[in-house]
């Protein structure tokens, strides 16, 4: 889930903002908003998988440079059923350019804590997204946070510190890492809120990806490893499933209040869990389900008050 992006949601909205929430019907397109969220997070589950298999032989950012060759695939086909490269016109190129870069550079910084950290404990890092953006919608985008709010940050960073361990002497540079990528995952995210309003799940896509590949390149080329068949074959995968959680992320938004479905991606802890158990031996130690626990009802507590829309870290 942290790899990319996406971030997922983490708008602020004004306090005083009430959400409402449609009654649940089988057409009603909250529930499919829901349906697409699920579905992103397991996919986003998947790719990181693949992503933590190859950055334990190749460098994080070959690896991001692959990923993005082989997204351009799934995007091309999209970009012919939409018509062309007219899909990608776009009146907010300096939106999209932000969006890209803060998106970029979180992908990057997740894929390189793979390779540091266990499975779980980088998704685990991840859900201080919302926390970030709470922190920062008041001297970004001049909204108020109230005292009660501050006060859920606190306790929520609290969170971070008890999963980082310091005093343990656990704290590393790939954990510190993994937090700055949190930091520009939820920047990325709310430009992906904002940038749907008004452009099209493709072009938010494909500019990202276009980034994800120009920064990969020239990051890749000191430490550059020749992939084999199988290296290749994961790339591959990671950059379709990339691409097709990204529009499903991006979909999902637009169909249903991001206070609806973004305490979903909460539960993208459990594929940690157990993927990180089943695949490559890891369990979360005590720290981190503690700490996790503690990041998780803050986040969940600013979304019952309506002072975000999101939660997660998704570029």
């Amino acid at each position: 889930m942290p790899s990319d992006t996406a971030l997922i949601g983490a708008l602020p909205v004004p306090v005083s903002t009430p959400v409402s929430i449609p009654s649940p019907r089988a057409d009603n397109p909250v529930r499919r908003g829901v349906g697409w969220m699920l579905l992103c997070l397991f996919l986003f589950a998947l790719m990181d998988v693949l992503q933590k298999e190859l950055v334990a032989h190749y460098p994080a950012m070959e690896v991001m440079f692959f990923r993005s060759l082989f997204s351009l695939a799934p995007l091309a086909v999209v970009l012919a059923r939409m018509g062309g490269w007219g899909a990608l016109a776009t009146r907010r190129p300096l939106g999209h350019l932000l969006r890209s870069i803060v998106g970029a550079l979180s992908v990057a910084g997740f894929i390189h804590a793979f390779g540091g950290l266990p499975f779980a404990d980088v998704y685990a890092i991840s859900f201080a997204g919302p926390l970030f953006v709470t922190a920062l919608s008041a001297p970004l985008l001049g909204e108020a946070v109230r005292a009660r709010q501050w006060a859920a940050v606190g306790v929520g960073f609290l969170g971070v510190l008890v999963m980082l361990n310091p005093g343990a002497g656990l704290l590393s540079g790939t954990a510190l890492l993994c937090v700055v990528a949190t930091l520009f995952g939820a920047l990325a995210s709310i430009c992906v809120r904002r940038l749907s309003r008004t452009e099209t799940n493709v072009s938010i896509v494909f500019y990202f990806t276009l980034a994800c590949g120009v920064l990969g390149g020239v990051g890749m080329i000191p430490d550059f490893v020749m992939p084999d068949a199988r290296g290749l074959a994961l790339m591959a995968g990671a950059g379709l499933l990339s691409t097709v959680a990204q529009l499903a992320m991006t979909q999902a938004y637009r169909l249903a209040p991001a206070a609806v479905v973004a305490p979903f991606s909460y539960s993208s802890m459990l594929w940690a869990v157990m993927f990180g158990a089943l695949l490559f031996g890891e369990m979360p130690g005590l720290a981190t389900l503690v700490g996790t626990v503690i990041v998780m009802g803050s986040g969940l507590y600013l979304l019952q008050g309506g002072s975000l829309q999101g939660g997660g870290a998704r570029a």
